[in-house]
């Protein structure tokens, strides 16, 4: 990773407290961007081991504990349509330490729930006031680069972020054996936040250049989004993303269930979710590592080829009557992995055309993407039914259906050549 200082000439001057420190590098930004939307992950992810004890401790029967993580990714989707077009007027910085704030209020109210109903919906506010952690990072990336430099430094912050959901469950594990009480994980969620908040004040300059502030109004800001979901040329790929990471969401609504309870796996779950996170993690650094070369087209769409073909597999095996976790895991993981080869790319794609324009692009986009992403993988993990077959058919149909996405935006041309940075 290259540590180049951040400077362009451009009118952006940071506020007092970092006039005088060094300025932040490129491996501190990612660095930094990765663990932000780590946040998100971790509220996900580290709450999985705690849901049969909150499920006994609240009275909750049958798949209903899944509402804990599926109203805080539903919450999150629509909350990005919110702070980009702010984000754009104000800068990165305010917006981001509005979001942050939220995120430990509601966190400390989660904390504090005494009824399943009231989780619930602490859990969906906090979902969409904090979904700034995750509209905005994209869009501090896309202030300063663009291309398939950007689909590097993304799959570099997605290989730090994702060794949160690798870990998370194996923390809140952890966290629930050492105080007796899901409870705390909230608490731990609220000291990673104060951190965090800590890190980016301290060291965030504001991205956002003095030429590219956006007035607040709502016509300009409905036809910038506007825009950012119908241009021809990314809309597939904004769509696409939407529908696999939905599939991916469906399997971690339902992976407590299905891998602690179906397949017998117990107190092994959070080591087998880490493997699997694990794997895109892995598959993202081999992407930021090659996406430059090929380019982000050829590398996404022939990523997209084989999971379908893994998907087919999935679906073959879970329709057998004596699946394993044998054969589940290793065909999940390998989805998983080729998620990293995809997930990146498409965002930095979709994202590509909109440089003066990143905060609302980023937000429209995201509340497209987490929105019917986290609705279709709520739907999913709610057709659970003691086996991996709605998974699996989830996961082939949304495949295909995204390849034909990613062919509308193509014009019927797959593996276009390298895109680079326009600035």
């Amino acid at each position: 990773m290259r540590n180049e200082t951040w400077s362009d000439g451009e009118d952006v001057r940071p506020p007092s407290s970092l006039a005088k420190r060094a300025p932040i590098g490129e491996r501190e930004l990612i660095w930094m961007m990765a663990l932000l939307m780590a946040l998100n992950a971790f509220g996900i992810d580290a709450i999985l081991p705690a849901l049969d004890d909150l499920a006994a401790d609240l009275g909750v029967t049958g798949n209903s504990r899944q509402f804990v993580v599926g109203a805080y990714l539903l919450a999150t989707g629509l909350g990005t349509l919110v702070p980009g077009s702010f984000a754009d007027r104000f800068g990165r910085r305010p917006v981001l330490f509005v979001a942050l704030g939220a995120y430990i209020v509601f966190s400390i109210g989660c904390a504090l729930a005494t009824s399943f109903e009231a989780l619930v919906a602490l859990r969906a506010v906090q979902g969409f006031s904090a979904a700034g952690i995750v509209a905005l990072p994209p869009a501090i990336i896309r202030d300063r680069v663009g291309g398939d430099r950007m689909a590097r430094m993304m799959s570099l912050i997605f290989v730090i972020f994702l060794l949160v959901p690798a870990i998370a469950p194996s923390i809140g594990q952890g966290v629930i054996e050492l105080f007796g009480d899901w409870r705390w994980i909230f608490v731990v969620m609220t000291t990673a936040a104060v951190v965090m908040t800590a890190w980016i004040y301290w060291r965030l300059p504001e991205t956002l250049h003095a030429r590219d502030r956006q007035e607040i109004r709502l016509r300009p800001i409905l036809r910038n989004m506007a825009s950012a979901v119908t241009l021809r040329e990314t809309i597939g790929y904004t769509l696409g993303s939407a529908l696999v990471f939905g599939g991916l969401f469906g399997f971690i609504n339902s992976s407590q269930q299905l891998i602690g309870e179906a397949f017998g796996a117990g107190d092994r779950f959070p080591l087998i979710f880490a493997i699997c996170a694990a794997c895109m993690a892995v598959s993202n650094w081999s992407n930021s590592r090659i996406v430059e070369r090929f380019g982000a087209r050829r590398v996404s769409h022939a990523a997209l080829f084989v999971f379908i073909a893994v998907a087919a597999a999935q679906l073959w095996f879970a329709s057998q009557p004596d699946e394993s976790l044998w054969t589940f895991v290793p065909l999940m993981a390998a989805n998983m992995s080729l998620l990293g080869f995809i997930g990146a790319n498409f965002g930095s794609i979709a994202l590509q055309p909109f440089r003066h324009i990143a905060g609302a692009a980023s937000s429209a986009q995201g509340f497209l993407r987490m929105s019917s992403g986290a609705a279709l993988g709520a739907m999913i993990g709610f057709a659970y039914d003691g086996t991996a077959r709605p998974l699996a058919l989830a996961l082939l149909v949304t495949a295909v259906l995204t390849l034909g996405f990613v062919l509308f935006s193509e014009k019927g041309e797959l593996f276009g050549p390298p895109v680079q940075d326009d600035d």
